[in-house]
């Protein structure tokens, strides 16, 4: 057995512990590593994946390329975690539909740059402690940020520490429990938006400077500048968006999990219903979206009994 075969025995065996069915990656990587061995190839580069990919026909718009290039990008970049002359393919080399894009993960100092950003360059009288705060609350809860701007005052309830999320994404309503930092935080905003707006005109819970409830296309430039100033994302392959916040607190918390020993495979379905995920399965996505998560989950498959361990 060769080492790329055993590889892929350790990769298909973790992917398939994770929740994955593999339909593509079982039929198509063992095909792969077979051409491999018969080449001579002992390394995945892109130039011997492209060789590979175009050992079959296909016709135009066919998804057949697209789909055997998609297979190898994920064995690759769960061998670049232990063969660093390991290449992964760069995406769109083979267009095809995609349906997730690659996530920008925010690291803890970017987070605090964008807050920092907000509460001196925008204007003292609410707008800096509104996207401070905001930026702040979808960070530490992975919140979508049409969610975080529907909330009304009656959807928080500091008492509690809880966040009602009314019908959201698929119509689903669910309640967000929070940290007492959070709870903090979002009393300190309520506190300065009343005092500067003592006689509200909406039940928006984060208001603008006038009154009115925050609009998803205004937020969305006032974060892109805040980025810019903020130098967060040059000479990043996908630059940073709103909802890579939500990303980076589920990459975030499972990359905590895992360091932590918790067994996460357990606790992922409580990740989901945190996150307003339709099913798990969406969320089971998130194992894979950073090349750190896929290290960790690969350590703490003990070799040779399938078992992801507890």
């Amino acid at each position: 057995m060769t080492t790329l075969t055993r590889s892929l025995d350790d990769y298909l065996r973790l992917r398939r512990n994770l929740g994955y069915q593999l339909a593509d990656a079982a039929r198509l990587l063992p095909r792969f590593v077979a051409w491999m061995d018969a080449n001579g190839q002992p390394t995945v580069t892109t130039a011997n994946t492209i060789a590979w990919v175009e050992t079959v026909s296909a016709e135009p718009g066919s998804t057949v390329w697209p789909r055997r290039m998609t297979a190898v990008r994920g064995f690759a970049r769960y061998l670049s975690g232990i063969d660093s002359a390991t290449e992964v393919p760069p995406i769109g080399l083979f267009p095809s539909r995609r349906r997730w894009k690659t996530p920008f993960i925010y690291s803890a100092d970017d987070i605090t740059a964008l807050m920092g950003h907000a509460q001196h360059d925008l204007d003292s009288r609410l707008p800096a402690a509104t996207y401070s705060t905001l930026i702040g609350l979808l960070a530490v809860t992975g919140l979508r940020i049409g969610e975080a701007i529907r909330l009304d005052r009656a959807d928080v309830d500091l008492a509690a520490g809880v966040l009602l999320v009314r019908q959201s994404k698929f119509m689903k309503t669910r309640k967000v429990p929070v940290l007492s930092s959070t709870v903090a935080a979002l009393r300190t905003y309520a506190a300065q938006r009343d005092t500067h707006l003592p006689a509200p005109s909406t039940a928006s819970f984060f208001v603008t400077v006038t009154g009115k409830r925050l609009l998803y296309p205004v937020v969305q430039t006032v974060f892109h500048s805040l980025c810019s100033e903020a130098g967060i994302g040059v000479g990043a392959a996908r630059g940073p968006r709103l909802h890579d916040l939500r990303h980076t607190f589920a990459v975030t918390t499972l990359v905590n999990w895992y360091r932590s020993g918790a067994d996460v495979h357990v606790r992922l379905p409580y990740l989901s219903t945190y996150l307003g995920h339709r099913d798990p399965r969406f969320t089971y996505w998130y194992l894979s979206a950073a090349p750190e998560l896929l290290a960790l989950a690969a350590e703490r498959l003990e070799p040779g009994d399938g078992q992801v361990q507890s």
